[in-house]
């Protein structure tokens, strides 16, 4: 299985669209957490770009009837080694009981695999797939000062830089 690289994360960065990695505001740490994201990369089995495609647009419909945002997908062009890419930041509060079961209701409703039936049916269109988790977007100033608070806080913890 092919791996996503740093090159290709910084590649990433300047083609995903302004409001997905606008800048945030310099500014001193808030201490809150900082946002999380999954990019998701998919080598598809050939001749099957569209049955994927199509599937994710479903499970979109699924999504969005739990109040969920619609995946960000891009699609590749030119390089080696992935079709699809997939951003998915993760929600900011937890998703509600009721908002599951709109989401079931609806995945039930398209006749969308569920369970380890989903992975079955995700993998005829797929034939490699990687995924990593990323804090972001961020500010290099903010992860800094998240550091040096870090480091101010615990002086004897860090002293082999």
């Amino acid at each position: 299985m092919k791996t996503f690289g740093l090159t290709s994360m910084f590649i990433l960065a300047a083609l995903l669209p302004s409001a997905a990695f606008a800048s945030p505001p310099v500014n001193p740490d808030d201490g809150k957490p900082f946002p999380e994201a999954a990019f998701e990369v998919f080598q598809l089995a050939p001749g099957h770009q569209e049955a994927f495609i199509r599937k994710l647009a479903q499970w979109d419909i699924v999504s969005n009837a739990g109040g969920q945002p619609t995946t960000q997908m891009f699609l590749h062009e030119d390089g080696e080694g992935w079709d699809v890419l997939l951003f998915k930041p993760y929600p900011k509060t937890p998703v509600t009981p009721a908002q599951q079961a709109a989401m079931d209701a609806k995945a039930e409703e398209l006749h969308l695999k569920t369970g380890p039936a989903f992975w079955l049916e995700i993998r005829k269109n797929v034939a490699t797939h990687s995924e990593t988790k990323a804090q972001g977007p961020l500010s290099a100033a903010q992860w800094l000062a998240r550091l040096d608070a870090w480091r101010a806080a615990h002086p004897d913890a860090d002293k082999d830089r």
